[in-house]
């Protein structure tokens, strides 16, 4: 007797989701992950369609290390940003949060980084750097119905680093 298949739906099937920066680095695992799960990735929201909108920022914004001004500047913005965005399209019935990273795996982070300094960071956040699957699952959370009560916040993925 052959095994009954399963038809339960994907958990973001039927949903678009737009991801920029989709094609490197954690957009192209986020792209991934929510392609997986049914979304069609490619973010115009239409109003009343219980979008959802997900920017980056980075954990820097809470650490404040020196040396980093520029970076933590622009990605505080992103933060006010969406969050006043949050507010703004939160009557369309879509809402707007951000993700910020920790150290992940990244050619960016990685980039001009010696080994020294790589197990020093690891050391502060859970012993090891984040790799992007562990970023993805999250963006599909906020992507998904389950978050239909979150808006405007920052979500930091940082295994703990600030």
């Amino acid at each position: 007797m052959a095994a009954a298949s399963s038809t339960a739906p994907l958990p973001l099937d039927g949903r678009v989701a737009l991801v920029t920066g989709g094609s490197r680095g954690i957009g192209r695992e986020v792209s991934s992950h929510l392609a997986a799960l049914g979304a069609r990735v490619v973010r115009r929201i239409p109003p009343h369609s219980g979008g959802r909108i997900v920017a980056f920022s980075s954990t820097t914004v809470a650490a404040l290390p020196p040396g980093y001004g520029a970076y933590v500047a622009s990605n505080a913005v992103v933060e006010a940003m969406t969050r006043i965005l949050a507010k703004e399209v939160a009557a369309k019935g879509i809402t707007a949060n951000v993700v910020a990273p920790g150290p992940v795996r990244t050619e960016l982070f990685l980039a001009g980084k010696d080994e020294a300094f790589i197990e020093r960071v690891a050391k502060n956040s859970m012993g090891r750097i984040a790799e992007t699957t562990d970023i993805a699952p999250v963006v599909a959370f906020l992507a998904s119905d389950a978050s239909s009560w979150v808006n405007g916040q920052v979500i930091r993925v940082n295994g703990g680093v600030a």
